[in-house]
């Protein structure tokens, strides 16, 4: 990658030690609960699915009183795997994630906040006992995002990584995303919630703690993050949701000036993808099991026994994934060209 690019959209910051201090004391000591958030852009605006809900009951007011998180990053068929939460705070989404993944299955935290770890660990036997298991299935661990491997995070060990809100707060994007990557098993998937920026944002506004600490001023550029991914060699990613962040501080938003905000649920995978959709003359037929209808993203809803035509990106995302098991891919692998599609 040519270096005044990164440069430009600013992916690879020197680790900034001062705003990694800046973001430990605003999310350990500034604000206490989510209500003294100043903005929306950490909060979730958008319908939580019914299940997840019935999750949430469950789990302890402390725990959820302390929840910063954007969007409802929860992929549907969990059971047994291990899921990596990035940034997970006082332990809301791992909890939930937690029941997801059953008895079976593993959860992991990661965070770099001593006060969000307390809550966390404090809870883990409250929700062990809550949901009938014998044993723990979460364990939280004090580290940062962008280096997974001194907190042990093995290579190809994860089959799910998760965020919400968190991402954007980190100051070497780069690293970031290369250790989800590193971390990641073959056909294992990405399913994150973020605040993206409409624009790329000036320095200035990036060194404001208030700005970043609220999720803005760090966040990337939705174009530059698709620069970002495929250069590391994942080219299609799928949006589930996009969300304008309405900000109704009146300082905060004079400062941000024209700049859009937006809270995004992305998915992508880790299989060989190519960097437009190729028409390959296949069909996918969705089997169920999982639930009345699979939502890929916001171009491609399944309903059950209906034929629909895919392109090669969302073959190998259906076929090389754990979701291999409910899709019947119809089709021999002609080539026809670029994929003629509405979305």
């Amino acid at each position: 990658m040519d270096p005044a690019c990164k440069k430009l959209y600013n992916i690879e910051q020197v680790y900034d030690v001062q705003t990694v201090k800046s973001v430990k004391d605003y999310y350990g000591k500034v604000i206490k609960t989510n209500k003294d958030l100043k903005t929306g852009a950490c909060c979730t605006e958008e319908p939580i699915p019914a299940n997840i809900e019935a999750i949430i009951k469950d789990i302890h007011p402390k725990v959820l009183s302390r929840y910063y998180g954007c969007g409802s990053p929860f992929p549907p068929a969990l059971e047994g795997k291990t899921v990596l939460d990035l940034g997970s705070g006082s332990g809301r989404d791992c909890f939930i994630l937690s029941k997801l993944v059953g008895p079976n299955g593993k959860v992991i935290g990661v965070d770099m906040t001593d006060e969000q770890l307390e809550i966390a660990n404090s809870y883990i036997s409250y929700h062990t006992d809550r949901f009938g298991y014998d044993k723990p299935n979460v364990i939280f661990k004090k580290g940062y995002i962008e280096d997974l491997q001194s907190i042990g995070i093995e290579d190809e060990s994860i089959d799910v990584v998760v965020s919400n809100g968190v991402l954007n707060l980190s100051t070497n994007k780069r690293n970031v995303y290369s250790e989800i990557f590193r971390v990641l098993k073959s056909g294992g998937e990405l399913y994150f919630s973020d605040v993206f920026s409409g624009s790329r944002i000036p320095e200035s506004l990036v060194k404001d703690p208030i700005l970043y600490g609220e999720c803005l001023s760090g966040a990337l550029y939705i174009e530059d993050f698709r620069r970002l991914i495929t250069s590391l060699g994942y080219p299609d990613y799928r949006t589930i949701i996009n969300r304008k962040i309405d900000i109704k501080d009146s300082e905060i938003k004079q400062k941000i000036g024209i700049i859009d905000f937006y809270s995004i649920t992305i998915r992508t995978f880790k299989v060989p993808l190519e960097d437009r959709s190729e028409d390959y003359g296949q069909v996918a037929v969705y089997k169920g099991n999982i639930e009345d209808k699979f939502v890929l993203d916001n171009h491609h809803v399944f309903k059950i026994n209906d034929q629909v035509p895919i392109c090669g990106n969302t073959s190998a995302m259906l076929q090389k994934t754990r979701y291999a098991d409910y899709f019947d891919i119809i089709g021999e692998s002609v080539h026809y060209g670029l994929f003629k599609s509405s979305g």
